[in-house]
C-alpha cells in the first residue's frame, strides 16, 4: 500500500485507541495499552507475549509491558461496557443472537489462576489448563467477541490461599460455566448496548435445564443444541399420583400413567421421521454457495426425571445425505417458523469461528501470565484487538485502491498497526490468517437475522 493509504488506515487505529485510551487510568498506562494493542495485531514468528512485543513495537519494554498487565490497576468492566458500546451501532440488530461458548488455554504447572485437569477444546481430551467462557453477539451486520469471565474449578474455589496467592478477589466464589455464560447475558442486557432476545449455545450448556429454566424465567429464546440422549414426550403424557396405601403419608409425587407413552431419546425421535418430513432449508450463503440443511420442527415436551415438563421445540437438523445430525431444544412460542429457528441455531458456530480468529490474529491465547488480573487484562486487550480488526472489515471492505486488495485482506490490518513497528521482526496481521476472508464466508455460514417470530 502507499503512504495516503498507509496513513489512513493508521489514523483508524489511532481513532480507535482514542475510544478506549481513557479507561486505563494514568497517561503511561494509556501509552503502554497503545504499544500492547499494536502488538497483538502485529503477527509475529513468535507468541505475542510481552517480552516478544516490546522487541517489535519502538519505544516498549518488557517490563513496561508485562506492569500493564499485572500490576496497572485499571479495572476490565468499564472497558467491555465500552467495547460493548463501541461494536453496539456496528451490529446490533432487534433479531441479534447472543452466543456463549468456552475455550480452553493449555497450560503447564499449577500457578497460573483456575489451572487444572479439564477438558481443552484446543487439544481435543482432557488436560492441564485454564478455561474461560466468553460471549459473541451475532447479527446481519457481522459479529464479535464482547465478554469473558474466568471459570474457576471448584477445586480453586475452595483453596482460599491459593487463590488469594493468584490475586482472585475475595469476593469470587465458584460458579458454574452455565451459571458465568448467564451472568454475561444479564450484564450485556443491563448494559444495552446490543438488542436481541435469541440466545445459542452448545450442548455443554443446552443439556443444563437449570440454564434453561433461567433464561426461560429471565425472557430470553433460546436455540440450544443439546446430546443426542436428551429425552423427550412426543405426545402429552398423563400423569397420576399412586394409590394410597390407607397408612403413612398420602403420597404427593406423581408418576407417568399405566397407559401414557414413556419419553424417547432426540436421537430415537429423529430417526423415526419419514423422509417427507424433512425440509430442506437455505440458513445461510458460503463462499462455495448455497448452505442448505434438511431440518424437522417437532412440538414435544421436556422430559424431568421421567414425567413431562414444558412444552418446547424439538429441532433436527442433518446434512443432505443425512448425516452429521444435530439436536435442538427451543423455548421460543409454539408459531415461530422453521426458518427462524433454523437460522438461531445456525448463529451458534459464530462463536468458534471468533475464537479461532482471535487466537490466530490477536493472540488471545498466547499470553504468559499467571495472576487474575493479568489474565482479565490480556483477554480484554485481545477483544479489542478483534474489535478493531472488525471495524476495518467495516470501513475498509469497500475502499479498494486500483492497485491495492482491500484493507479486510491480507496484509491490511497489520498496516494499520505498522506504524511504530519494527518490521524486520514483524509480519502484517491476517497474513497466515486472513481475516477478512474468513469473516466475510463466516458472516455468510452464519445465520441470516431471524425472522420476526
Amino acid at each position: 500500500m502507499d503512504q495516503a493509504e498507509f496513513d489512513q488506515v493508521a489514523a483508524s487505529f489511532a481513532a480507535f485507541h482514542a475510544e478506549f485510551a481513557p479507561f486505563f487510568g494514568r497517561k503511561e498506562a494509556q501509552r503502554r495499552s497503545e504499544q500492547y494493542l499494536r502488538g497483538l495485531l502485529v503477527q509475529q514468528t513468535d507468541r505475542r507475549n510481552a517480552e516478544n512485543v516490546a522487541e517489535t513495537i519502538v519505544g516498549a519494554t518488557p517490563r513496561a509491558l508485562q506492569r500493564l498487565l499485572t500490576e496497572a490497576p485499571w479495572p476490565t468492566e468499564p472497558l467491555i461496557d465500552r467495547l460493548q458500546a463501541y461494536v453496539g451501532p456496528r451490529l446490533t440488530t432487534p433479531e441479534g443472537v447472543f452466543v456463549i461458548d468456552e475455550s480452553g488455554f493449555p497450560k503447564q504447572g499449577t500457578k497460573s489462576v483456575g489451572v487444572a485437569r479439564q477438558y481443552c477444546g484446543t487439544l481435543g481430551k482432557g488436560g492441564n489448563g485454564q478455561l474461560g467462557v466468553f460471549l459473541a453477539y451475532v447479527s446481519a451486520h457481522g459479529h464479535a467477541l464482547v465478554d469473558k469471565r474466568l471459570y474457576l474449578p471448584p477445586a480453586w474455589a475452595a483453596d482460599a490461599v491459593r487463590c488469594r496467592a493468584a490475586g482472585v478477589p475475595a469476593e469470587v466464589g465458584y460458579q458454574s460455566k452455565a451459571e458465568l455464560g448467564l451472568a454475561l447475558l444479564r450484564q450485556a442486557r443491563a448494559a444495552g448496548h446490543l438488542q436481541g432476545h435469541w440466545v445459542a449455545g452448545d450442548d455443554a450448556y443446552g443439556m443444563v435445564p437449570t440454564l434453561r429454566d433461567a433464561l426461560d424465567a429471565q425472557g430470553w429464546r433460546y436455540v440450544r443444541d443439546v446430546p443426542k440422549t436428551t429425552p423427550v414426550f412426543t405426545q402429552r403424557a398423563a400423569t397420576v399420583l399412586p394409590p394410597w396405601s390407607g397408612r403413612g403419608p398420602q403420597p404427593t409425587t406423581p408418576r407417568l400413567a399405566p397407559d401414557a407413552a414413556p419419553p424417547q431419546t432426540v436421537q430415537a425421535v429423529a430417526a423415526s421421521q419419514p423422509a417427507t418430513a424433512w425440509q430442506d432449508v437455505t440458513v445461510a450463503e458460503g463462499a462455495p454457495g448455497p448452505r442448505p440443511y434438511q431440518f424437522v420442527a417437532l412440538r414435544v415436551w421436556e422430559s424431568r426425571d421421567g414425567l413431562p415438563g414444558r412444552a418446547c421445540w424439538l429441532l433436527l437438523r442433518r446434512n443432505l445425505d443425512g448425516s452429521a445430525p444435530r439436536y435442538y431444544l427451543s423455548n421460543a412460542p409454539a408459531d415461530t417458523p422453521l426458518l427462524t429457528l433454523a437460522q438461531v441455531a445456525a448463529a451458534r458456530w459464530v462463536i468458534e469461528t471468533e475464537i479461532q480468529t482471535a487466537k490466530g490474529e490477536t493472540g488471545l491465547d498466547e499470553y504468559e501470565v499467571r495472576s487474575w488480573r493479568s489474565w482479565h487484562h490480556h483477554i480484554v486487550l485481545a477483544l479489542l484487538a478483534g474489535a478493531f480488526l472488525l471495524t476495518l472489515q467495516q470501513d475498509w471492505g469497500e475502499k479498494d485502491a486500483p492497485d491495492h486488495a482491500p484493507a479486510s485482506q491480507p496484509g491490511a490490518a497489520g498496516a494499520a498497526a505498522a506504524s511504530n513497528v519494527d518490521t524486520r521482526r514483524a509480519t502484517p496481521v491476517a497474513q497466515r490468517h486472513p481475516r477478512a476472508q474468513r469473516a466475510r464466508q463466516t458472516l455468510t455460514h452464519q445465520a441470516s437475522p431471524p425472522q420476526a417470530a
